[in-house]
């Protein structure tokens, strides 16, 4: 399961989103998951669904490969739908077992929300499959640009978050290492009560924890002796360009957010 988590990680391709520049493709992320959960009119979700496809389908990321990655994404949705479904105690009563009622309005909720984190997931796994971890960290410095007027370490804050993207991956398989290494030793992670399962994964999280420490303090003796002191002083030998095509991207993502708006202003 671990194996194929595509969270953090980057697939070369020669596509029109990878040639993208990294800041029009933050902002229109951003633009996207605001105005995706502000309004529930059909619209919206269907513009939302429409722009997801199109987005997937300019990327050239290999149907197979995603595919695998959305398993473990998959089981999240599909235990936030039974979650709302049980909770949601609206409209007209679909099915009553006597220790579970199951409403209209438990579906119809848990579907919505479902369908909108699905097409978050697929957006933002995106930005992340599309992206390289240098030019994901010069897009966020760069936006964040203004406030480093306010004395806000911007560069620092922009490479923390890169490396946290780029360390996903590392410490999945990491993860997956451990626990099968523990597997032959006679680890059982899928037989027993809760409670013993849970014990079970005591002996994966604390060597997985002491190999984080070791791995973010290597990059950090790496990092000093190639004389890294902040971002203060530092130059950029590729620089970020603005093309027409990363203003039509912004554009097509600017009158979804108004249609958006509109939409709920008069519903």
């Amino acid at each position: 399961m671990f194996d194929n988590v595509i969270i953090g990680q980057f697939v070369p391709r020669e596509s029109v989103i990878h040639r993208l520049d990294p800041r029009s493709k933050l902002i229109a992320v951003m633009l996207f998951v605001i105005f995706l959960f502000a309004s529930r009119h059909p619209a919206v979700l269907i513009s939302g669904g429409l722009l997801t496809i199109t987005a997937f389908a300019l990327a050239n990321i290999p149907l197979r490969f995603y595919m695998k990655g959305m398993r473990f994404i998959a089981i999240i949705i599909l235990f936030t739908f039974i979650l709302h479904l049980i909770m949601t105690n609206e409209g007209t009563v679909l099915w009553d077992t006597g220790w579970m009622t199951v409403y209209t309005g438990g579906v119809s909720t848990g579907a919505l929300i479902g369908f909108r984190l699905l097409l978050l997931i697929v957006m933002t796994t995106l930005l992340t499959l599309s992206t390289t971890p240098v030019d994901l960290t010069d897009g966020m410095e760069r936006l964040m640009q203004p406030l480093a007027k306010m004395k806000i370490p911007t560069h620092e804050l922009a490479l923390m978050m890169s490396i946290a993207l780029r360390f996903i991956p590392t410490l999945l398989e990491e993860t997956s290492k451990i626990a099968k290494a523990q597997m032959a030793r006679g680890a059982n992670f899928s037989q027993g009560s809760l409670w013993h399962r849970l014990k079970a994964i005591v002996p994966i999280l604390i060597p997985l924890f002491v190999q984080a420490f070791k791995r973010a303090e290597d990059l950090a003796t790496a990092m000093e002796a190639r004389g890294y002191a902040g971002g203060k002083g530092r130059t950029k030998y590729r620089q970020l360009v603005w093309k027409r095509q990363d203003t039509l991207v912004i554009s097509v993502f600017v009158l979804f957010s108004l249609m958006t708006i509109i939409l709920q202003w008069i519903g």
